[in-house]
């Protein structure tokens, strides 16, 4: 018996020929040769900046890219390895989270924030909320972000130089997004330890007042009789000192101090 040839016999008239037999479709696919993108090589890394904190990674195919050298040394890559798109990918993960911290480490250098705001001023830099919060989470944990610390401070810091009553202080620090039970227990410890009260605040703030006002004002100010320039000036003061977070018992205190000045100015 003839082994089964793999070739079919095709005959024309006289004339026999031999043709191979088509290929399925399958076939064919298999037979094709998939060709697999070679990853770019890293031929140079090279330091920039001013302080040499970037590198450029410059590589046989693409554009350089650009990473913080903190970013570059925990990818533990150098020159001759490739960067296939996960360790790209990881790479630049790594690199804007390091650039998070660094914002965020060089907006404290100035000054202290809470943590609202400086995620107010990451977020205006361009870093994704998810990033911003991990970035905060780790300062928070190695004590770099204090929202107690930062709301006495700022407290403190008002009573010596721009006197304010609770209500606008508090008001001014869920501003800075202190929350308004945090917010209460700071005022209450810094004015028990500062040993000042919005009656004391009130008489401090009114006698800053005075001082600026002219004599024509004052005059009418400290006047026995009832006249429109004496309830424009008690209008004025009493304006200037709810500016400033003063009420009730404290804002009587102020105006009666203020008045008490003028009349014996």
């Amino acid at each position: 018996m003839c082994p089964r040839s793999s070739f079919w016999t095709i005959s024309s008239g006289n004339a026999t020929t031999l043709e191979a037999p088509r290929e399925s479709e399958d076939a064919t696919r298999r037979r094709r040769t998939v060709t697999t993108p070679v990853a770019p090589r890293i031929t140079r890394v090279e330091p920039f900046g001013r302080r040499g904190l970037e590198v450029r990674l410059h590589l046989d195919e693409g554009e350089p890219l650009k990473v913080a050298l903190e970013a570059f040394e925990r990818a533990v890559v150098g020159v001759g390895d490739t960067l296939p798109p996960d360790r790209r990918r990881s790479l630049l993960e790594v690199d804007a989270d390091v650039r998070a911290r660094d914002a965020a480490l060089n907006l404290l250098s100035y000054r202290a924030r809470t943590r609202t705001e400086l995620a107010r001023k990451l977020h205006t830099k361009g870093f994704e909320a998810g990033r911003v919060e991990r970035c905060l989470d780790r300062l928070a944990e190695r004590g770099l972000l204090d929202d107690a610390a930062v709301a006495a401070a700022f407290v403190r810091d008002r009573l010596r130089h721009r006197p304010r009553g609770r209500a606008r202080l508090a008001s001014e620090l869920r501003a800075k997004g202190v929350s308004a039970e945090l917010a209460g227990d700071v005022i209450e410890e810094v004015f028990e330890n500062e040993e000042v009260t919005d009656v004391s605040l009130a008489r401090e703030i009114a006698d800053g007042w005075v001082a600026r006002q002219g004599r024509a004002l004052l005059d009418a100010l400290g006047a026995d009789e009832r006249s429109p320039e004496r309830e424009r000036a008690h209008r004025r003061l009493r304006a200037y000192l709810s500016r400033r977070g003063l009420g009730g018992d404290a804002l009587r205190a102020g105006v009666e101090r203020a008045v008490s000045t003028a009349k014996n100015g």
